[in-house]
């Protein structure tokens, strides 16, 4: 059994933890798992605000897409066609974040980090 780490100090699978933080539902493990270590827990609420806004996102999305759709079919398909680089987007986001986290630093996001902070 292994020892816990004192508070504030960094655990010896932090780098790990940092990448599940934004990988979407998989933040919960280090929400979890590492309750004692301050830099993951934030990184692990910033992963899970950021998912949340992106399923926000792609739901407000799809509906205008869908009303665009139903009032001009071009705008629509133009709506639509942006789709894959939002999710490009979000992707960079993702691994910025990643890359910053593991090299202990902090990607703040205006809108998202703000909210994160909050809990």
């Amino acid at each position: 059994m292994t020892e816990p780490t004192p508070a504030g100090s960094a655990s010896s699978n932090r780098g790990v933890m940092i990448v599940l933080s934004y990988l979407w539902i998989l933040a919960l493990v280090p929400l979890l798992v590492e309750k004692e270590d301050k830099e993951v827990q934030w990184h692990a609420k910033h992963g899970i605000v950021l998912m949340v806004a992106e399923i926000v996102f792609w739901i407000a999305m799809t509906i205008v897409s869908s009303v665009l759709a139903a009032v001009t079919a071009g705008l629509g398909c133009l709506f639509g066609l942006l789709m894959p680089l939002f999710s490009l987007a979000f992707l960079v986001i993702h691994i910025m974040a990643i890359v910053k986290g593991v090299n202990n630093q902090r990607l703040i996001i205006p809108t998202i980090s703000a909210y994160a902070d909050k809990f």
